[in-house]
Parts: structure tokens; C-alpha cells; sequence
């Protein structure tokens, strides 16, 4: 498989769930012309030209964050409860996350003025009260077991200082604990983050 990504983006998500599933892999950057470390034309690959995108060994092409950090799980028959709430629960986070925290990042990406991002933030606040409250005193987001939820939300709580907003301390607890995992360490790495 081939993971489309870009340093320090979404994708994250993705490699750090590869990794912590030993599914085999194979890294591949996009610059921004929108071609690919080996040479392709990404909009070919994906039209929306964005990341993580995940190439099968068939061609076959997977998009969006929730869906590649399913297929991960599932292939692997690992960070995802077999059954019950828990595996309802870690979807949910996944929406929650993608919806309400990925997106309000754009104002502190993309250079809008202050109110913009101010309004981010208030948003950004309220986001993360709600996954405080939902973490609770849990090991992970929705368990004690490391979800695909998890690996999500290692990325949005490292992009937070981007944005100015202190995130509550049992999240920053949980990111200074990831980023001390194994699968962690490496994705970071193997990004030139580390």
C-alpha cells in the first residue's frame, strides 16, 4: 500500500495507524505543483487532490481520514472494538473530530484575520471540553485500548498550539503519552518531525 501525505498533516493519522497495526506500507509525498514523490501526476491518483489517500497494491484508491483509519482497522482486526458502544463510540469521536476541530483549523492555516480565528478558537474550546469530558480519566478517548480515534487525535491535539488554545489536561496528558509510543516516535520520523 502507498499512503499519499504530506509532513505533519492529517495523514498522520494514517501512517501512526499503519504502524501500530504492522500492515506494510510505503510512504509517498505530495509537493505542492501536486505531484507525487515518484514522479505522478496526485490529481490522477485522487481529483480532490488532497490527503492521506491509501493506494491499494491493485490501484484501488481509498480517501478521507475516517474511512482509511476504518479499512486500516479492519485489515488488521486491530484499534477497533469488535463490537458494541465502544466501536459506535469510536466512530462518533472520528466524526466529531473530523467535523468540529479538523476544519476550524483552517482560519490558523490559511492566514484569515483575527476575528476568523478567534471564532476558531472559541470553537476549538468547546470541541475539546467535550473530548476532555469524554476521555475522562480513560487511558484513550473512548477506552482504555487505543482506537483508530486515538491516532486521529494525536494530530488534532499536536496542531493545537497553532491555533493558541490550551487544550484541558487530561488531552494534554494523552498527547505527551502518544508521543512517547513506539508507532508515534517512528510516524514522526519518518516525517522529518523528529
Amino acid at each position: 500500500m502507498n499512503l499519499f501525505y504530506y509532513p505533519a498533516a492529517c495523514s498522520l493519522a494514517d501512517h501512526i495507524a499503519l504502524i501500530e497495526v504492522g500492515l506494510p506500507y510505503k510512504l509517498l509525498s505530495i509537493d505542492r505543483e501536486k505531484k507525487t514523490e515518484d514522479g505522478r501526476d496526485f490529481l490522477l491518483i485522487n481529483p480532490k487532490g488532497y490527503i492521506p489517500t491509501l493506494e491499494m497494491d491493485d490501484g484501488t484508491i481509498l480517501t478521507e481520514n475516517q474511512t482509511i483509519l476504518a479499512f486500516i482497522a479492519e485489515q488488521s482486526g486491530k484499534l477497533l472494538p469488535d463490537g458494541g458502544i465502544l466501536r459506535w463510540r469510536t466512530f462518533e469521536a472520528l466524526a466529531f473530530m473530523s467535523s468540529e476541530i479538523h476544519g476550524s483549523y483552517t482560519p490558523f492555516f490559511r492566514g484569515f484575520p483575527e476575528p476568523e480565528k478567534e471564532r476558531a478558537r472559541e470553537k476549538l474550546m468547546k470541541a475539546f471540553a467535550i473530548l476532555a469530558d469524554q476521555m475522562g480519566d480513560k487511558a484513550f478517548l473512548v477506552s482504555d485500548e487505543m482506537t483508530i480515534a486515538d491516532c486521529y487525535l494525536f494530530w488534532v491535539l499536536m496542531v493545537a498550539p497553532k491555533s493558541g488554545v490550551e487544550l484541558p489536561g487530561n488531552l494534554q496528558n494523552c498527547l505527551d503519552r502518544m508521543k512517547a509510543m513506539p508507532s508515534v516516535i517512528q510516524a514522526l520520523k519518518e516525517e522529518g518531525l523528529s
